[in-house]
């Protein structure tokens, strides 16, 4: 890893704000993504939510990263009261007021990549929307739920799996996402970053 180029690229972690369905070790695994996106020089962003999004919200707060919440609600009280969701460790909140639906949609087409660690079907979606607006996408295997059954999906006859990452290490899968970020960056001609 090198800390002398600082990317800024926005990535997303999603997975299960219910964590009961993941692998034993979510809670460290999730932290150390976190962890690995804000020493990668890049920005965390996750559903401002439980689960393996605030896990890794925590480990980017660690390790000294920026991390921003995309919430479902309109507002902080409606964020707190009405959906019970945290507002520590999130540097920067965003009330999409869109419900998690929209939430998801908004959230995902605002990063540079995509990471899925576990999930039910919100991460399901999540994956589906980056899959269909062609964000770089990597998917953590052997955490449970949707991401063990991601490559299944994404095998069936469609376009586009090419880049998709499966990896089962957390502190590899940054890195190779951050190098096919830079890729699909030079091919379209938007290289920028901080030289």
């Amino acid at each position: 890893m090198d800390n002398t180029i600082k990317r800024n690229y926005k990535i997303v972690v999603s997975g299960a704000a219910t964590t009961s369905h993941c692998c034993n070790a979510i809670e460290e695994v999730a932290r150390e993504l976190g962890r690995q996106v804000a020493e990668h020089g890049c920005v965390l962003v996750t559903g401002a939510t439980t689960g393996v999004p605030y896990f890794a919200a925590l480990g980017a707060k660690d390790a000294g990263g920026v991390n921003i919440g995309f919430s479902p609600a309109e507002s902080e009280i409606s964020h707190l009261k009405s959906y019970r969701l945290p507002i520590k460790p999130f540097d920067v909140m965003v009330y999409t007021g869109a419900d998690y639906v929209g939430r998801n949609v908004i959230m995902t087409k605002s990063a540079d990549g995509v990471i899925i660690a576990c999930g039910r079907m919100g991460t399901m979606h999540e994956f589906a929307t980056a899959f269909e607006t062609k964000k770089p996408l990597a998917v953590l295997e052997g955490t449970g739920g949707f991401a063990d059954k991601a490559r299944m999906v994404a095998s069936t006859p469609c376009r586009g799996v090419k880049k998709i990452i499966y990896e089962k290490d957390p502190h590899k899968i940054v890195e190779r996402l951050i190098q096919l970020i830079d890729k699909e960056k030079e091919v379209n001609g938007k290289v920028d970053i901080g030289q």
